[in-house]
């Protein structure tokens, strides 16, 4: 369950991978054309007592082959520390899984927004050994959609726009618009977008707004988006056991076969990979592949 502004704010990037396409059209910057996206494990910790975590990575892979990550941070206030973390999660990603990693910072007021989009230089003030340009999406660059069929052409993005404009005066008819789009898609995606919606908006008027647009089709969606979160953590937490486990019992876990372990959302085969896991000798094992 999505139960924080913050947390939807960044977690729908997860839900929709595909969002960070209409984020960089936004943002007016050319990516190049994917074939895929995956999620990745957020983990960035090397030893135990200092532990980092992005809030979501994904990798995205590029026509070509190539392939980049795209590390997003919801960030709700200045805070003079994150920027000495946004160097370490690029520098230790390019360093872990030698892709090129971007930073997208998403934010929910102009003054935050401007604070993160500061470039980070560390080094010579002339000549700087490392420089990180964040890229930021917040009220100032994310359109307000208050139209509904353009809302319907892409309800992640118009989610995201209510969610980054929940302080704005003009929150109601982004609201409005973003209500008749979602009652008129299928329920199960409804459910996914309503809640991500109501938990993005916060402790802002514009949550009891958005309750009172959607009346009783909106405990009607939780019970689908509930189950569906349920699952997820079931699965999330399998994830997490699995790889405890072999980390435990002293098993070398290379890149692909984390990512795989990390991307899998099916509980049966997590379920399998965890029986093995208590006694396989290698990862491969683990995954049936000895």
């Amino acid at each position: 369950m999505v139960s924080s502004p913050h947390e939807a704010h960044h977690r729908i990037f997860q839900k929709n991978p595909g969002l960070f396409a209409s984020a960089f059209r936004t943002l007016g910057i050319p990516f190049p054309e994917s074939v895929a996206v995956s999620l990745m494990d957020t983990d960035l910790t090397e030893i135990r007592p200092l532990e980092r975590h992005v809030d979501t990575l994904l990798r995205i892979d590029l026509v070509g082959g190539d392939s980049l990550l795209l590390a997003i941070e919801a960030q709700g206030r200045k805070d003079p520390d994150k920027r000495s973390s946004w160097a370490y999660y690029l520098a230790h990603l390019y360093a872990k899984f030698r892709y090129p990693p971007v930073l997208l910072v998403v934010c929910r007021d102009k003054g935050t927004a401007e604070w993160a989009a500061e470039p980070i230089r560390i080094g010579l003030e002339k000549h700087p050994s490392l420089a990180v340009f964040p890229l930021v999406l917040g009220p100032h660059n994310v359109p307000m959609i208050t139209d509904a069929a353009r809302a319907a052409e892409d309800l992640p993005m118009a989610v995201f726009s209510a969610i980054t404009h929940s302080n704005d005066h003009d929150i109601a008819a982004i609201l409005d618009a973003l209500a008749e789009a979602i009652q008129a898609t299928d329920a199960d995606a409804a459910a996914v977008f309503a809640e991500f919606t109501e938990a993005g908006l916060g402790t802002t008027a514009a949550r009891e707004l958005w309750r009172n647009l959607m009346g009783t089709g909106l405990s009607h969606f939780r019970g689908f988006v509930a189950e569906s979160f349920r699952d997820e953590g079931r699965a999330e937490s399998r994830r997490e056991d699995i790889l405890r486990i072999l980390a435990v019992r002293g098993v070398e876990v290379p890149d692909e076969t984390r990512q795989r372990i990390t991307a899998c959302t099916d509980l049966a085969v997590l379920d399998v990979w965890f029986e093995r896991a208590i006694t396989a000798s290698t990862a491969d094992a683990v995954l049936g592949e000895d």
